[in-house]
């Protein structure tokens, strides 16, 4: 099946094969305990990944070359970086893997010990840090702590257009915290995560930094104009006074906060915890590994297998810009001159300043970061403890320590495991005009297989993250992935709304929302070819009521949905075509859901319109009568031959599709 589908990428897959090894091929071993003066043999190995990435550099011409990591945790102080010298060169490839019966994990923390009682009536212990770091996650025995937070009701809240009053004399005591700087304000809705730092309080009256307040106070599903207001949820993290207080952000009853002028991290533990046995690690890299080389010279040829990538924290949010998440991670960040002063109330809800902004989001860059790059491998390394996305694939150039984005080809993410991230899984593809339409056809991200992954446990902090998701791709293959426990979208492919498409999106062109100011597109994106097939996707839509267990956006010519089980999610959608969905099909599928098992975003009674047309929806099982969308035939949006099944007895087909989802065995 692959090779009718990507010819191009079968000799990638190939060379991961015994039977399509050079003859040739040199062999390199590295070891925690190994010596960088060594000659790098099985016997004298290297101890640092810097020489074995030279040694590499000086073989990689003449044969392939596999650098094997022995048993241990290659710690990193800043991050790995590949260029086009690192890849395979003259058709060979290079490759990092785990040597036999070895678990080698590149960490980019380091363990934190000399526990001692800082507050015995709380529970609070102190340890020692170097002074200046700072982080925004810390991992202990494997999962993420909480940060300090309290919840505050946001009807106990008055917002301005330099931040917010909390009407609530019990909450009198967040005026004398020490360090008010440290604080900030945490927010979630319909869809969105949202975090913006303060700048200083005075009472309870919170000043906020800039531009996050200002970012943060306008578009959609914001803090001040509320979208669903019995889902909204607002708090106050970091700070060492909130430890012990009221705390509903995450379910872990420990917390934590670390002071980066004095040198002090405070760790309050669960109670039935011994301090002295925990694995604390704190984080002192914001990246691990960038593989980018350019468009003239990409990275070529290059796997990793059996590697454990862990322990980063992304420090983006804590900057005066925060995070004004958008969708799916993509953040507001830039200064907007055409932002009104009073946004914050005549702009919750969109408006056509806030519009002329949409080409200018940010994406969040990932711990592994893949770009300007062909025939790159990921197989059986695991992703875990990372402070934000695990693998970012072909993101826009602000998303890369390189500063070079898209352009990632031809490119294999295959049974690997993804867990315990603060951001999703799994991101490729950009966002801005460079990704949808590249003036240079090398720019264009194509051909990405992910393949019998497994992903769990994701999106704990940006909870607005699909746990995968893929944007302007031409050829995205989505397969046999096992997917669960994420609060928002399980699989998410598409973006841009209509907006970028052939002749833009004409409900908003009709509205005006700032489109004038925009390039009209009159050729397509380069999103097509989508395949999204026998995934088994559950526990996923845990807080977000938008969105949907599988979602699309906008026109993606050659899209096909099927064969995929989706169920526990509750009153959540199953399969959501959104604004602009065109040319898709949906077929094959089982949906168990108390909500809709189909939705298309036809605009309402602006359907006429053809703003989401050209959809098909055939053959697929259903437990759930509830559909919505305007399903009609002069749209092209046609519902054939669809299956309900109330008490999901399903048939022998449905079975079928059931048992095959997932990960299939090795």
């Amino acid at each position: 099946m692959l090779k009718r589908l990507w010819p191009s990428l079968w000799p990638a897959l190939m060379l991961l094969s015994p039977a399509a090894a050079y003859a040739q091929e040199v062999r390199l071993y590295i070891s925690p305990a190994g010596d960088d003066r060594a000659s790098g043999a099985a016997d004298a190995p290297f101890r640092s990944l810097a020489q074995a990435q030279a040694a590499v550099r000086r073989a990689n011409g003449k044969a392939d070359v596999t650098v094997f990591l022995m048993d241990g945790v290659y710690r990193l102080d800043a991050p790995l970086r590949f260029t086009a010298r690192d890849g395979g060169q003259n058709g060979h490839r290079v490759t990092w893997r785990a040597a036999p019966g070895a678990h080698p994990e590149i960490s980019g923390g380091v363990p934190v010990t000399g526990w001692t009682l800082f507050d015995k009536q709380r529970n609070i212990y102190v340890a020692d840090v170097p002074k200046g770091r700072d982080a925004r996650q810390l991992w202990v025995n494997g999962v993420m702590a909480d940060r300090a937070a309290v919840e505050i009701p946001i009807r106990d809240v008055e917002f301005s257009a330099t931040g917010f009053t909390i009407k609530d004399p019990d909450f009198a005591w967040l005026g004398k915290v020490k360090d008010p700087g440290r604080l900030e304000m945490a927010f979630t809705n319909l869809f969105t995560v949202r975090f913006s730092p303060v700048a200083s309080v005075d009472g309870l009256t919170f000043t906020m930094r800039q531009p996050a307040w200002d970012n943060n106070t306008w578009g959609y599903d914001t803090p001040t104009r509320l979208s669903l207001p019995d889902q909204a949820h607002m708090y106050i993290v970091n700070g060492l006074e909130l430890m012990g207080r009221r705390h509903e952000w995450h379910l872990n009853r420990d917390q934590w906060y670390i002071d980066p002028a004095a040198g002090k991290l405070y760790y309050k533990p669960d109670p039935a915890d011994d301090i002295a046995k925990l694995d604390i690690v704190l984080p002192r890299v914001e990246a691990l590994v960038s593989i980018s080389g350019t468009v003239d010279k990409p990275v070529e040829n290059l796997s990793f297998s059996g590697l454990r990538f862990a322990h980063t924290s992304w420090m983006g949010p804590s900057a005066p810009t925060g995070y004004a998440d958008q969708q799916s991670g993509a953040y507001l960040k830039e200064v907007a001159d055409s932002r009104p002063p009073d946004a914050y109330r005549t702009c919750g809800r969109g408006c056509p300043e806030f519009e002329t902004m949409r080409m200018r989001w940010s994406q969040i860059p990932a711990a592994v970061q893949v770009s300007a790059a062909r025939g790159i491998v990921f197989d059986h390394d695991e992703f875990t403890q990372l402070g934000q996305i695990g693998l970012g694939i072909g993101t826009d150039d602000n998303a890369n320590l390189s500063g070079t984005g898209l352009g990632a080809q031809d490119i294999v993410v295959r049974r690997n495991r993804f867990a315990v991230l603060a951001g999703g899984a799994i991101l490729a593809g950009g966002v801005r005009e460079a990704a949808h339409h590249p003036r240079d056809p090398r720019l264009v991200n194509r051909n990405i297989l992910i393949e019998n992954n497994i992903v769990t446990t994701v999106s704990q902090d940006f909870k607005d993250n699909a746990a995968i998701q893929t944007t302007f791709i031409d050829g995205a293959h989505i397969l046999h992935n096992e997917v669960s426990d994420a609060p928002y979208d399980g699989i998410a492919v598409g973006w841009g709304w209509g907006y970028f498409d052939a002749g833009g999106n004409p409900n908003y062109a009709r509205n005006n929302y700032g489109y004038r100011s925009w390039p009209r597109f009159e050729t397509p994106t380069t999103l097509r070819d989508t395949i999204v097939a026998y995934n088994r996707i559950h526990g996923v839509k845990q807080l977000f009521f938008d969105g949907g267990a599988i979602y699309n956006l906008s026109a993606n010519p050659g899209a096909v949905i099927h064969d995929n089980y989706v169920f526990d999610i509750g009153d959540r959608m199953g399969l959501y075509l959104d604004e602009g969905s065109k040319f898709v099909r949906v077929e094959n599928n089982v949906v168990e859901t108390n909500g809709n098992w189909l939705f298309a975003n036809t605009s309402g009674d602006n359907y006429a319109l053809g703003m989401t047309a050209r959809n098909v929806a055939r053959g697929n099982w259903h437990n759930s009568l509830k559909h919505r969308g305007a399903w009609l035939p002069q749209l092209g949006n046609l519902l054939q031959d669809n299956h309900h099944v109330p008490d999901k007895a399903w048939p022998e087909p449905a079975r079928q599709v059931i048992a095959q989802a997932g990960v299939q065995p090795e």
